[in-house]
């Protein structure tokens, strides 16, 4: 297996800025572009925006909660935006809530499956929800696990479902002036109790789960790559600027 690579970045850049991202990341060969949802950077909209200036390009979402926009308002908004759904991956995740997450979460999916022909992967941390992600999704994204974890569930995932798609996230930053953003984000996560619980029941520390610089991406990454099906950099740079993500895509291209 030799997983494809994608790159990630924030909602909260804008539909304008996706969209001058968006062509860069197609030319360069990556698979996808994940946007991640926020209440102050709608992935959608992002995505519209990037669907008008590319060709072939993967657009997905990382991750929406469906505690916060329903599956109702998720398939409304991409009828609405006109997204092409052959290209769409709606990544969906419970939220913030842990009650009634899995009947959430699965609720959700098949009425996304419903109402679009997109495909629809989870956001899972725990065995149950990724479980759910690959027999009643199109697959399952893992956020802040090590190679060593992402192999034992990935294997576990197409044991389950043969068809399903494991894809990771994993923080990266390669610029220097990016590291303590990223140790910031990193320390931020760490801190939250479900994170910090999936860290000790792992037996790793947080920073073992992300590239963070150029070198650390040259020999980590194709340990993840040989073991799921889509390898996502989440791009970490010093600013949220256009120009520090072109020279991010630049430099990490496949």
């Amino acid at each position: 297996m030799t997983a494809r690579v994608s790159i990630g970045v924030a909602g909260t850049l804008g539909p304008e800025a996706v969209a001058r991202l968006a062509p860069a990341v197609e030319a360069a060969g990556f698979a996808a572009l994940w946007v991640n949802d926020t209440p102050d950077g709608d992935a959608l909209a992002a995505l519209a925006a990037a669907a008008e200036v590319t060709d072939r390009l993967t657009l997905a979402t990382g991750v929406i909660p469906v505690d916060r926009r329903s599956a109702e308002t998720i398939a409304r908004e991409v009828l609405t935006a006109g997204i092409p759904q052959e290209r769409l991956v709606l990544g969906i995740g419970s939220g913030v809530s842990p009650k009634g997450a899995l009947a959430r979460v699965g609720e959700a999916v098949e009425a996304l499956r419903s109402e679009l022909d997109a495909r629809v992967v989870v956001g899972a941390l725990g065995p149950k929800m990724r479980m759910l992600g690959a027999e009643r999704a199109d697959g399952v994204l893992l956020n802040w696990v090590p190679a060593s974890a992402a192999a034992v569930q990935s294997a576990e995932l197409h044991a389950a479902s043969a068809d399903t798609r494991v894809c990771v996230y994993v923080r990266t930053a390669i610029d220097p002036a990016a590291s303590d953003r990223l140790a910031a984000e990193t320390a931020r996560y760490a801190s939250y109790p479900n994170y910090a619980a999936n860290f000790a029941r792992l037996g790793v520390d947080a920073t073992q789960t992300t590239f963070r610089d150029e070198a650390e991406l040259r020999e980590r990454l194709p340990a993840y790559r040989a073991v799921v099906d889509e390898v996502v950099l989440r791009a970490i740079t010093a600013d949220d600027g256009v120009d520090a993500l072109l020279d991010f895509v630049a430099r990490t291209a496949p």
